[in-house]
């Protein structure tokens, strides 16, 4: 699928996981560099999971994969787990901007899924 073809909804996706995908890497050094709550086992984890899907997600995307639908919810969740454990550190900038990031991915793969799902109900009442 060459980029002329691609919907607006799915290039904004794509673009929405790399951001989230930098931004979860950039926090995670950040995150070790302030140790403490900051750099607790289970606040890395969800930071370089959430990385690793939303890298995973836009690589399904771009190849359009049949199964980018069903990772793009999977990404969603785990954005969303990721915007909620980094918005409890309030008036931490690098977080807020973390939160952002994930909340932004978690919307746009949700609406991507969404018009999948329309699409692939609309394509089956069709035949």
């Amino acid at each position: 699928m060459h980029r002329k073809t691609r919907s607006p909804e799915l290039l904004d996706c794509i673009q929405s996981c790399k951001d989230c995908h930098d931004i979860c890497v950039d926090t995670a050094a950040y995150c070790l560099k302030m140790g403490g709550h900051h750099a607790a086992a289970k606040h890395m984890r969800l930071l370089l999971d959430c990385a690793q899907v939303c890298t995973t997600s836009e690589d399904y995307m771009l190849r359009d994969s049949a199964f980018y639908a069903q990772l793009c919810g999977v990404c969603a969740d785990v954005c969303d787990g990721c915007a909620a454990a980094c918005d409890r550190f309030s008036g931490d900038q690098q977080m807020e901007e973390c939160v952002s990031a994930c909340e932004n991915c978690a919307d746009a793969c949700r609406a991507l899924t969404a018009l999948h799902t329309a699409h692939t109900a609309q394509a089956s009442q069709e035949l």
